[in-house]
């Protein structure tokens, strides 16, 4: 009888995301969209978003994280929903729950600058028309959808 090796099990963290899209003031119905470098060094463009910090709310955490990654200071319009899935990084199983937001800019200045941890590369406004062209995941253009939907609402 041959035996199996047994099947390593990778351990499972949870963590939590909070960032959104960000209207311009101008009202010219652009977004705001970071660009992030891939593990093989490709560029990406996704939403600003990041980690809460201590006991910070998602919606606080939200705020600070596009205003790290983008310079910019906003508001919160509305919650646009919740993104969940998982994924393998460093040997561990990671569960990932990000909270998105529609947003509004009240100041600040597009750059990445102040990203304290150089995460965002580039930075641009994005025009709702062409939003699903040019963000790189699915999940992210679904929620984009929402964005569009509300804009149209409210126009």
């Amino acid at each position: 009888m041959k035996l199996r090796p047994k099947l390593s099990r990778s351990r499972q963290v949870e963590e939590t995301s909070a960032g959104g899209f960000v209207l311009a003031a101008d009202g010219s119905e652009k977004v705001a969209l970071i660009g992030r470098k891939t593990r093989t060094n490709r560029l990406e463009w996704c939403v600003p978003k990041g980690h809460p910090e201590g006991a910070e709310s998602v919606e606080a955490a939200a705020i600070r994280e596009v205003a790290e990654e983008t310079g910019l200071i906003c508001e919160i319009i509305a919650p646009l929903g919740v993104i969940d899935y998982k994924f393998q990084a460093g040997g561990k199983l990671i569960h990932k729950t990000v909270h998105h937001f529609l947003m509004r800019q009240l100041g600040g200045e597009l750059t990445i600058e102040n990203d304290p941890d150089h995460e965002a590369v580039d930075v641009m406004w994005v025009s709702l028309d062409d939003i699903a062209g040019v963000l790189a995941h699915e999940n992210e253009r679904r929620m984009a959808r929402g964005v569009i939907e509300w804009v149209e609402r409210n126009r």
